[in-house]
């Protein structure tokens, strides 16, 4: 029923959209915003979840109420996983999804436009979509309103408390949806006054980021760090999942703003400690036994996912990463057979031969781990609902992680490593290489640099981290890192690691611009 209540809040949100001028492709839900509406702490919380499905919209299922093989939007599989250059179409099924070299080489355009292998991919994801941005926008226009409102609510049950932390919800959310454009299209227009409906410029992505981090600090100590109500636990906005967002918009800062990196990274240590030593236990680190319990969500390791629970309706359909690498082990003979595999080069440089580590052995089948071809089987996502089902698709219940406990470890460690401090960059990524039975790093310098972003692969391998890790890091233009799509200096500053935007984003605008890069 819960389920049921969220999605008829955010089809309410939809509905309720209003015509005012358009100029980011997009009207605020202004209805919404009078005084009849309001009140109570009720109107709070409902407006609240409603926004959580606005977003859940912009990063899977375009339309909920769409067909499960309709309208799907695959973006952290696609943008942040497939897109990385490290994986490769299972060619000898002769299932024509041709997208997966294109992402892989950085195939856009051909991406956007082209119809695979004469077959009608776009009914089953939506192409397109990869190219608009009023998904993030109808979330940013609903967070500013509440900013604006949650504090008049009359309600007595509405304590400052209670506000204080709605609010950072809001504004948690609202900065999400702008790190997820940034990364996507690099400079955007930004705003956060509620009803705004003036044209404006994209501004310079450095500043967008600089400003999400302002807007943040001031608001997020208001978060609480866990929730009583385990529903809530790692899928509403918690103080841990601000810290993590906060902590990598920093570290894309110190990759995009080279001169004052150095302030950069002290922040995203200080962020760490503060998320370690102050969370009063709302988050550990599971036992890597019980990745299943991880990757189903709502535990003490997740900070912030979008859920998918079958009992309360949510399916994320095609826009999982578990679909391109799905394995069956009721039918080991006729439906593990993914779409895809990550190259064997890959595999063997996160996960060694003949070297202990949990993860290869949790995740994957060992024995076909470095097939790079048909037998290759994950098992990372086969999170099921019903194990005792015999239909293979319905039983998928894994969230989409965005962050977890670890990434606050790892980030730490590649702040660490990127000041010098290599002891205490081992001592934070080592953490998670204990608790994956793998052996401590033991390297310096720039190799410590290395194992630390592969690190970070192994740990999140399918989580949709891998290309803007590879983006922030500069990896795509350094040709000594092999593992992944690699362009020139030039079109990396030209725009080549974003995407197009859609052109009617010009619609009503004049002050708007075109990603120039895939206009050529």
């Amino acid at each position: 029923m819960k389920r049921l209540k969220y999605f008829l809040i955010a089809t309410f949100f939809i509905a309720s959209l209003s015509s005012c001028k358009k100029f980011l492709n997009v009207d605020p839900p202004s209805d919404l915003s009078g005084n009849n509406f309001w009140q109570t702490l009720k109107d709070v919380e409902n407006f609240t979840n409603g926004n959580y499905e606005l977003f859940r919209q912009a990063t899977t299922r375009t339309n909920m109420q769409a067909p499960a093989g309709n309208a799907e939007y695959p973006y952290l599989p696609f943008a942040g996983e497939l897109r990385g250059g490290m994986v490769k179409e299972n060619t000898e099924l002769g299932w024509g999804r041709g997208y997966i070299a294109d992402l892989a080489n950085n195939n856009i355009r051909r991406f956007v436009d082209f119809n695979y292998a004469g077959n009608n991919w776009r009914n089953i994801f939506n192409h397109v979509r990869f190219t608009q941005w009023d998904r993030y926008y109808r979330v940013i226009a609903a967070a500013n309103i509440a900013v604006d409102r949650i504090g008049g609510v009359p309600d007595p049950d509405m304590t400052s408390e209670l506000k204080a932390n709605y609010i950072g919800e809001a504004v948690f959310i609202r900065n999400l949806a702008y790190f997820f454009m940034v990364r996507q299209f690099g400079d955007v227009a930004y705003y956060t006054e509620p009803y705004f409906a003036k044209p404006l410029k994209r501004m310079p992505m450095v500043d967008v980021l600089k400003n999400c981090i302002a807007d943040m600090k001031a608001y997020y100590k208001g978060m609480a760090w866990t929730y009583d109500d385990p529903f809530y636990v790692g899928i509403r906005g918690m103080r841990g999942a601000g810290i993590a967002l906060m902590m990598e918009m920093n570290l894309w800062l110190a990759g995009f703003d080279l001169p004052n990196s150095q302030q950069y990274y002290n922040e995203v240590i200080a962020l760490a400690n503060e998320a370690i030593t102050e969370n009063n236990g709302a988050y550990e680190l599971l036992p890597i036994e019980r990745y299943i319990e991880i990757f189903k969500g709502r535990s003490k390791e997740n900070l912030f996912g979008i859920p998918q629970n079958r009992n309360y309706g949510e399916r994320f359909g095609w826009s999982d990463f578990f679909d391109q690498v799905k394995y069956d082990p009721l039918n080991p003979n006729t439906a593990s057979i993914p779409y895809m595999s990550y190259t064997a080069d890959f595999m063997r440089a996160l996960y060694p031969e003949g070297e202990a580590d949990q993860r290869l052995q949790l995740w994957f089948n060992p024995a076909t781990a470095y097939s790079a071809n048909r037998t290759f089987q994950m098992k990372k996502f086969l999170v099921t609902s019903d194990p005792n089902s015999i239909d293979f698709n319905d039983r998928n219940d894994a969230t989409q992680c965005i962050y977890r406990y670890p990434d606050i470890f790892l980030m730490q460690a590649e702040a660490y490593a990127a000041l010098g401090n290599d002891a205490s960059a081992k001592q934070a990524a080592n953490i998670i290489r204990d608790r994956a039975k793998a052996s401590p790093l033991t390297q310096t310098g720039e190799e410590l640099k290395e194992q630390i972003f592969l690190e970070r692969a192994r740990e999140f391998i399918g989580e949709g981290h891998y290309w803007f890790d590879c983006v922030r890091s500069r990896r795509i233009i350094d040709l000594t890192y092999r593992y992944c799509y690699h362009t020139t200096v030039e079109n990396f500053r030209a725009g080549a690691w974003t995407w197009p935007i859609h052109r009617d984003a010009l619609i009503n605008n004049p002050e708007m611009t075109l990603n120039n890069y895939w206009e050529q």
